[in-house]
């Protein structure tokens, strides 16, 4: 979830350098936006190493 909020926060920053001409808000707004990209796939990677993890518990029992 907290991924979700630092890309719409990071969209949010980009419109309003747009908006206001300001680069560096842009800028930051792009590094906030990426940095959710990345723990939305960090989270993924997570619930498939669970998912694996359970599935070898369950053959093993």
């Amino acid at each position: 979830m907290s991924g979700e909020m630092d890309k719409l926060k990071g969209r949010a920053k980009q419109a309003a350098g747009d908006l206001t001409d300001n680069d560096e808000l842009e800028r930051e707004g792009q590094r906030d936006e990426s940095a959710g990209k990345l723990k939305d796939t960090v989270d993924d990677v997570e619930d498939g190493v669970d998912d694996a993890i359970d599935s070898v518990k369950r053959k093993v029992n």
